[in-house]
């Protein structure tokens, strides 16, 4: 920032500012200095809109105030778009004070012109000198830039991989190195002492040749930058490839979460209802009398097992008779249709020949028949017996439930309201 300084105090001196030898850099600016330099920049830029402002701060503090507002209501209608106000003026500092005559310094016009206070001659050294201050600062302010921008990407190269950070960092020096050398290769002083005796020709030539030589090594510094830049954008995809996996993997442990979430908590829901229903077996038991005989019961209990079992073998002797009289009356029938089949065959052979065969032919057959006829009724009859006994049980259990005695109130009932709906009608009638 040094050289930038330089040549803003040589800008300010040239359009009257009076700047002392011992003021080296913007950071010794005093305000009553930082006022006389804008206003010297605003009267050359604009004269109207500088005309009527003082180049010195009033005593009182209110008018302080006063000027510092309109100096920084003149700077905003001149274009700057930084922050701006009486304390820049006032109370200021470093930075915003060179951003502030920078912008006014580039402001300045490139062609001669008369300045409010200043004589012709002067005033065409100014204006003239003014153009290469501007491009100067220009230039430099785009390096600083550069370097900047390459200095930052390095760094964020470096967070991202550090392993490569000794690596960014000779890089930046280097950049640093090559930077340094093509400043050195235009000395800003000597350019403006030089600039002063030029014609407008040569200025123009020598800015041009300036421009160019800075073209070029903007372009070698470029590609030196891309040979850095090539394995650090490598390691960054490298990198952005391994926070994406890490990223499918976290979602898909964040699902699994998920679920297992869900799942505690129909567990918690299950215990739940689980210990509501133990509460109330546990009030349920507490209700119970506790002054009954537990040997009472057990006895109680083991009487019914008893009978129980006594009946369990009733029924499976029952049924074991059942299934022996079933397979005997399954041999009986189909050795009497055994039997039947052999008779027939023979007796419809004898049958053909003598007229009395033929007879007892029929008779046998008729005689089957009927034997068919009343194995059948005795089944039916078997079953229809099951039936009357499953009748009754229904009956003595719908006895139990008192169905009969609820049907007959029922129909007492009716009939009551049946009488009470006919005598209401009746005197609705005679009404």
């Amino acid at each position: 920032m040094e050289e930038v300084d330089k040549i803003l105090i040589h800008a300010l001196r040239q359009v009257g500012t009076e700047v002392s030898d011992d003021v080296q850099s913007v950071k010794q600016f005093t305000s009553e200095l930082i006022v006389e330099a804008v206003v010297r920049c605003v009267r050359v830029i604009d004269p109207g809109l500088g005309g009527g402002l003082p180049a010195s701060l009033p005593p009182g503090m209110s008018a302080r105030f006063r000027v510092g507002m309109s100096l920084a209501q003149a700077c905003q209608d001149l274009g700057y778009k930084g922050e701006i106000g009486y304390q820049t003026f006032l109370y200021s500092n470093e930075p915003e004070i060179r951003s502030l005559l920078m912008f006014l310094v580039e402001k300045l016009p490139r062609e001669s012109a008369e300045a409010s206070d200043q004589p012709a001659g002067t005033a065409q050294r100014a204006f003239s000198n003014c153009f290469f201050v501007g491009t100067a600062i220009g230039i430099e302010r785009k390096l600083t830039r550069l370097q900047k921008r390459i200095e930052e990407q390095l760094r964020s190269a470096a967070l991202l991989c550090p392993e490569s950070a000794i690596g960014a960092n000779r890089s930046n020096s280097d950049l640093s190195e090559l930077l340094q050398s093509f400043r050195g290769t235009a000395p800003t002083d000597h350019l403006l002492t030089k600039g002063t005796h030029f014609t407008h020709t040569q200025k123009f030539t020598f800015t041009q040749a300036l421009v160019e030589g800075s073209a070029k090594r903007v372009v070698n510094l470029a590609s030196q930058w891309e040979k850095h830049r090539a394995p650090l954008i490598d390691e960054h995809r490298r990198l952005k490839e391994l926070c994406s996996n890490q990223d499918r993997e976290s979602s898909r442990k964040l699902s699994e979460i998920k679920d297992l979430h869900v799942k505690i908590r129909e567990a918690a829901e299950e215990a739940k209802k689980k210990e509501g229903l133990y509460k109330q077996l546990i009030t349920e038991l507490e209700n119970l009398p506790q002054d009954v005989s537990r040997s009472a019961y057990t006895l109680r209990i083991l009487e019914i097992v008893g009978n129980i079992k006594k009946q369990k073998e009733d029924i499976t002797k029952i049924l074991s008779d059942t299934k022996e009289l079933q397979k005997e009356i399954n041999s009986l029938t189909g050795k009497l249709d055994r039997t039947f089949a052999v008779t027939d065959e023979l007796v419809f052979k004898d049958a053909k020949k003598d007229e009395s065969v033929r007879k007892s032919y029929k008779y046998l057959a008729a005689l089957h028949e009927n034997c068919s006829q009343l194995i059948q009724t005795i089944e039916d009859t078997g079953t229809i017996l099951r039936e009357i006994r499953d009748l009754e049980e229904q009956i003595e259990t719908e006895n139990g439930n008192k169905t009969v005695a609820n049907l007959e109130r029922i129909l007492e009932d009716y009939k009551a309201i049946r009488q009470e709906n006919s005598a209401l009608a009746a005197k609705v009638r005679e009404g």
